[in-house]
């Protein structure tokens, strides 16, 4: 199975920013879209940023948009998540997934285990 390992999370002040990463174990990595997703204490699970196999498109929650930006490398099996104009409300774990379906809709069937994201006011 396709295997994700995030990275980057930590503590930071209001208005800073950090670059969260995810490692993928395989050479398929390619082939998914992938997304990132947070969930705070006591809350439910919430879809933050996606982005196509190739890169081509993304998309975004509207509470990240203009502060968020996802990418991918391919040829590094990676997926990032830059996060600038952090706010105590991103405080989170954060998750990075892979669309393993094979629909319009996604498949979120693989999840790394999640990083801690700490914004102080």
């Amino acid at each position: 199975q396709l295997t994700l390992v995030e990275s980057g999370g930590g503590l930071v002040q209001a208005g800073g920013s950090l670059r969260l990463s995810c490692a993928a174990s395989e050479r398929t990595f390619s082939s998914y879209p992938m997304g990132w997703f947070h969930q705070a204490p006591g809350k439910e699970r919430e879809f933050v940023a996606a982005i196509t196999r190739s890169g081509d498109a993304t998309y975004y929650a509207e509470s990240v948009k203009g502060r968020f930006t996802i990418s991918r490398d391919n040829a590094k099996n990676t997926v990032s998540l830059q996060m600038n104009s952090l706010k105590p409300e991103d405080t989170a774990v954060y998750y990075c997934a892979a669309d393993t379906g094979w629909g319009t809709t996604p498949l979120w069937g693989s999840w790394g285990q999640g990083t801690q994201v700490t914004v102080s006011s």
